[in-house]
């Protein structure tokens, strides 16, 4: 079992930044694949990022690719999901995923473990 708590979301001007938290327990941390999504109102969950256990890799989803960085620190057992230059569109739930294997990493319904999520909203 992954127990994941997300904090750090808020209201944004567009231009602006926000670092969001995932914090996790339950599991040794190292070896678990952490994934960001977001779900906007009346849309469909979409793969925002992902990184590896060993912080070795990532992957991005192209509408955030050079804006967003995920980053991990395996002795606190948190990931992070810096987002700069927000956008309105980048107006959503966020939440953290976890899994054990890097395969198909952007498919939410491959998560095993969900956070809470936490509201992030770019004005205008």
């Amino acid at each position: 079992q992954v127990q994941l708590v997300e904090s750090g979301g808020g209201l944004v001007q567009a231009g602006g930044s926000l670092r969001l938290s995932c914090g996790a327990s339950g599991r040794t941390f190292i070896s678990i694949v952490m994934g960001w999504f977001r779900q906007a109102p009346g849309k469909e969950r979409e793969f925002v990022g992902v990184i590896r256990g060993s912080a070795s890799s990532t992957l991005y989803a192209d509408s955030v690719k050079g804006r967003f960085t995920i980053s991990r620190d395996n002795a606190k057992n948190t990931v992070y999901l810096q987002m700069n230059s927000l956008k309105p569109e980048d107006t959503a739930v966020y939440y953290c995923a976890a899994k054990s294997r890097w395969r198909a990493v952007s498919s939410w319904s491959e998560y095993d473990y969900w956070g809470q999520g936490t509201q992030v909203t770019v004005s205008s």
